[in-house]
């Protein structure tokens, strides 16, 4: 969740103040969750979006979020998959961890993992951060085998410091690699730190700021999607 490069405290604060209140069991989805299917059949695979505030959209309108605005390329491109955005503002990976088992009732063909921006906010460690999100894989992997999954990498403060802006944006391809995974290098590029793609808080996208990350995910997501027979 970096944007504009301001400090941990104010980010943090940004981040509590963005919190939506949930509905259903302990760690449910608040705006996220909802599916945002429209075009496809019931019973359609489903493509899930797990992440922070930028993937439930916070800000915007639902239709406005990069997980719609996929849904939409999706349904441009003849696809037959439902789009459910299970995205909650200021979730941890620890957090995403507990919901895993709850989000996969039913079968999921490809995961978009978006998660650690907010661990990274407190200056959690890279290492235990890295090890949430494998642990978040490895229950994915128990429960649904066949679920594909793309993890979306995330950027550090640079007022963290060097080194630890280092490590933490290594988690993501280290974690790729070790797991065979396809990876968004980076889901704010060409948004983070430009003034015009982000809301007041320099935090999160505008609807323009969407349109870029929706880009920038959908070309990795493509690739993995069963065109319809």
């Amino acid at each position: 969740m970096i944007a504009r490069y301001a400090s941990v405290a104010v980010a943090v604060a940004l981040l509590a103040c963005g919190r939506e209140k949930a509905s259903g069991p302990p760690g449910a989805v608040a705006a996220g969750g909802v599916d945002t299917a429209r075009t496809p059949t019931t019973g359609a695979p489903i493509v899930m979006f797990v992440g922070t505030s930028l993937t439930a959209g916070l800000g915007v309108e639902p239709d406005e979020a990069y997980p719609s605005l996929i849904r939409q390329k999706i349904d441009s491109a003849g696809l037959n998959y439902r789009v459910v955005n299970a995205g909650v503002s200021g979730e941890t990976s620890a957090g995403a961890l507990r919901r895993v088992d709850w989000l996969l009732r039913e079968p999921v063909a490809v995961l978009v993992l978006e998660t650690g921006a907010n661990d990274g906010l407190r200056g959690q460690d890279p290492d235990s951060i890295r090890g949430t999100i494998q642990a978040i894989i490895d229950r994915v992997h128990a429960v649904q085998p066949a679920t594909r999954i793309l993890l979306v990498g995330m950027n550090a403060m640079p007022n963290l410091g060097r080194e630890y802006v280092t490590r933490f944006q290594a988690i993501y391809p280290a974690v790729a690699r070790a797991n065979g995974l396809a990876i968004v290098p980076a889901l704010l590029e060409g948004v983070g730190g430009v003034d015009s793609l982000n809301q007041p808080d320099g935090i999160h996208p505008t609807p323009a700021g969407h349109r870029r990350l929706a880009a920038n995910v959908w070309q990795v997501l493509q690739p993995l999607l069963t065109p319809s027979s």
